[in-house]
């Protein structure tokens, strides 16, 4: 485990982690430990079965066991009747990371091992994932500004257990992994049928994932360096770049790029739907093309240049004083000559900060 935060360079003094009381988090957190590393162990019960109190106090047992700081996280509320596996995860996560911004701890650790990167393989093979899909759980990833790390991604499973077994600590088995109503848990029915019959195993699938994810990595620095190099950014929300030099890309790149810039100035999680994406970047060419929306923006060409603003839904209408009050303000923009729509978003985004 050391060898993994020296190659991603984790140095924080206090790193949180989520421990369910199964057996990958629970060794996660022990093993945490072990690496001299100041852990505080977090535990989510999401109010779903009613042993999960029972679980989570257990949790709290074994943590003070080991002089590890232990916390309860609540969902409260109602819960779903359907979707309830992404549903109580966004939840989970949207705990975690509460108490980690309350507490000003910027590193979260989860226990994901091999199993589980040839499953996520598996799942968004059958959705027909691309490159970024198939490249599988990250080793490293964040959410916000939370990072999520993944330090036992290429451990076995079984092993993690044989961890615990040689402590004499006990583990508790979620009845909803046997549940076939999940996608996962059918898919992790499977996986021995498909070694069985072909040969392809979990190390197999979690090797694929590794190599696609390199190729990711190569993917998002040439995106990375292209938005560096060619894309204007006005305060983190409105994005500017040529068309030309953005219609000489690689439809790869340029995908990323619009994906990347879509996300980041309509404020989502997530980018929008790559069919969505490729339709607009074709859009973009035509020299008939006068603007769009998509994922919470307005995309338009003007003053020849491409611009991505968040996009405007109440029918606000800037007058020009207002403008040149808040010029007095933020005297940098006077001399930029900005499209009004650029300059309504830019008023909106500097006098909500």
């Amino acid at each position: 485990m050391q060898e993994f935060f020296d190659k991603y360079q984790i140095d924080d003094e206090v790193i949180a982690a989520g421990v369910s009381g199964g057996a990958d988090s629970l060794a996660l957190v022990l093993r945490l430990q072990d690496c001299g590393k100041k852990v505080v162990a977090l535990t989510v019960d999401h109010g779903l079965r009613e042993e999960s109190r029972k679980e989570a106090e257990y949790v709290a047992e074994v943590m003070k066991k080991y002089g590890i700081e232990h916390h309860i996280l609540t969902w409260e509320g109602e819960k779903p009747i359907s979707g309830v596996e992404t549903i109580a995860r966004e939840a989970r996560y949207d705990l975690l990371q509460k108490w980690c911004a309350e507490h000003m701890v910027r590193t979260l650790a989860v226990g994901h091992h091999r199993r589980d990167q040839a499953e996520t393989f598996l799942m968004r093979l059958q959705r027909g994932s691309g490159l970024f899909g198939l490249s599988g759980i990250l080793p490293v990833s964040y959410r916000g500004w939370l990072k999520i790390i993944r330090p036992q991604l290429n451990d076995d499973p079984d092993d993690l257990r044989d961890y615990l077994k040689e402590r004499k600590i006990k583990w508790v088995e979620d009845p909803s992994n046997q549940c076939l109503d999940f996608q996962r848990v059918k898919v992790r029915k499977f996986l021995p049928k498909l070694e069985e019959a072909i040969g392809i195993s979990e190390e197999r699938l979690a090797e694929t994932a590794a190599v696609l994810a390199r190729t990711r990595e190569y993917v998002e620095s040439q995106v990375a360096k292209f938005v560096k190099n060619n894309v204007r950014c006005w305060n983190d929300k409105i994005f500017s770049l040529s068309p030309e030099v953005f219609a000489d890309q690689h439809d790869e790149i340029r995908y990323r790029v619009l994906a990347q810039l879509l996300q980041e100035s309509g404020g989502s999680e997530y980018v929008p739907e790559a069919a969505a994406v490729l339709r607009l970047c074709a859009e973009i060419d035509e020299s008939s093309f006068k603007g769009a929306t998509l994922g919470g923006c307005e995309v338009f060409k003007a003053a020849k240049r491409l611009w991505i603003v968040p996009e405007e839904k109440s029918g606000f209408v800037l007058k020009r004083q207002d403008w040149e009050k808040c010029l007095q303000d933020f005297p940098q923009y006077a001399k930029a000559k900005l499209p009004y729509k650029v300059r309504r978003a830019l008023y909106l985004v500097l006098t909500k900060a």
